[in-house]
């Protein structure tokens, strides 16, 4: 049940002619977040600062246990947050939403992060996924010296600059598994059911492992692992593993290495029932 505005914070009241508490629960997409009304409200115009400065709480949608609620991505909304509480952002070393972060900057009326966030093009018009840093940075780039400015050139072979996404992938490691089943009658073969995937785990670097998988990776049993620490608990929300190949093929990985084990059991006490064979299978993938 939905509390009362009075019954929510009025201890913790933030500015007196404000009518919401100083500290607001927010329901994004399904993640609860819990923040301070200044940090909302701290880029004027924006989205939030419309909703948490010129509407009252009774105005605005709530959720079963009285929080406000925001049909958005909740997970991309946590960098959202960490932007309006010092107006910087930093994103992980890989980071593969970026235009759906734009997508949500933009929503939020946070033009200086949606700028942030827009590829730049190079001047060979290849776009490049860097960061648009902010305006301050920006100038201290273009101040710095010419000697800097031989040296990219000279790197880049005198011709033209090549995106930075084509040589900042990193060497690593991969684990593909499985565990599948099937099932076999006793005398007649034919009705086996071979295969049946169900799920496939991907283990090794976090951010390896979002860079090939992107979107298709589910991280709910992993959250907010950090980039360069590892996981075995990451899987894919599909189930076919020629999709899994084809995908760390395209971005250079090979395989090196394959292992698999299986068990055999009957259905029933019966011995003259079906047997379920289950196997576990890992695909070990590299690239130097």
């Amino acid at each position: 049940m939905a509390l009362a505005d009075t019954e929510r914070g009025v201890a913790n009241c933030g500015d007196s002619g404000s009518p919401f508490s100083e500290i607001i629960e927010l329901n994004v997409g399904g993640q609860v977040y819990v923040t301070r009304h200044k940090t909302l409200i701290a880029v004027p115009d924006s989205l939030l600062w419309n909703m948490f400065s010129k509407k009252s709480p009774k105005e605005l949608a709530r959720d079963s246990k009285g929080r406000f609620f925001l049909d958005r991505d909740g997970f991309l909304f946590r960098y959202i947050l960490d932007y309006l509480r010092d107006l910087n952002l930093v994103l992980p070393d890989y980071f593969p939403e970026k235009s759906r972060l734009q997508r949500e900057a933009d929503f939020f009326q946070l033009r200086d992060l949606a700028k942030r966030l827009t590829p730049r093009m190079s001047k060979d018009n290849s776009i490049s996924e860097e960061i648009s840093q902010s305006d301050t940075e920006e100038g201290a780039q273009q101040c710095g010296s010419s000697g800097a400015v031989e040296t990219l050139r000279t790197a880049s072979g005198g011709g033209a600059m090549r995106s930075p996404t084509l040589d900042s992938k990193k060497s690593g490691y991969i684990t593909i598994g499985y565990r599948g089943s099937y099932t076999i009658g006793r005398d007649i073969q034919t009705d086996a059911k071979f295969r049946r995937v169900a799920r496939i785990t991907v283990c090794g670097k976090t951010s390896l492992a979002k860079e090939v998988f992107g979107d298709t990776l589910n991280e709910s049993r992993d959250p907010d692992r950090l980039p360069e620490r590892y996981t075995s608990r990451y899987y894919l929300k599909y189930n076919f593993l020629e999709q899994a190949f084809d995908k760390l093929t395209e971005v250079g990985f090979h395989m090196v290495a394959c292992s698999s084990t299986g068990t055999c059991a009957y259905t029933s006490n019966d011995p003259n029932e079906d047997k379920i064979w289950t196997s576990y299978t890992e695909y070990v993938f590299c690239r130097e």
